[in-house]
């Protein structure tokens, strides 16, 4: 398995296209209960194999990842090779990036002292989709709330 499976919840919320994809298989509804019974491991291989086809599927939509904490935002852009980050700080500790007074504060104080902007580039080391992955697992989300544009 390249990436996780899914969850319980975006299997049921997929149906429709886990039906089309055991279909495109010439798995029936009553051969898919029959595999289930009598063959798990086979059935286990498919939760996989259409848990890594949605996976890879939405990993190669995504182009912004971005990751908020009280006083510090993480907004990543990913191009053909590489990952630009923009990592935004602020040394005043009575500011919540997580809340909207916070996102407020930050577009109206963004040039001044108590804000901090950090600009990096890196190659991706990996398959893009793997990165994206990645910082998924640890916390990122896509176009969650993002107040900034790449150019």
């Amino acid at each position: 398995m390249k990436y996780s499976r899914l969850t319980k919840e975006q299997f049921e919320e997929l149906h429709q296209e886990f039906a089309r994809f055991l279909a495109s298989q010439s798995i029936t509804a009553d051969e898919w209960e029959k595999i289930k019974q009598d063959k798990p491991e086979v059935a286990e291989d498919e939760l996989d194999v259409f848990s890594d086809l949605i996976w890879e599927g939405t990993l190669s939509r995504v182009s912004y990842l971005e990751n908020w904490s009280k006083n510090q935002v993480y907004l990543f852009f990913f191009g053909d090779s590489q990952i630009e980050l923009l990592a935004i700080k602020t040394s005043n500790q009575s500011i919540d990036f997580t809340k909207q007074e916070g996102i407020d504060w930050l577009e109206k104080n963004i040039g001044s002292d108590e804000v901090e902007l950090f600009e990096a580039t890196k190659d991706f080391t990996k398959e893009k989709n793997l990165e994206i992955f990645q910082l998924y697992k640890t916390g990122c989300h896509h176009n969650r709330r993002c107040v900034f544009q790449h150019p």
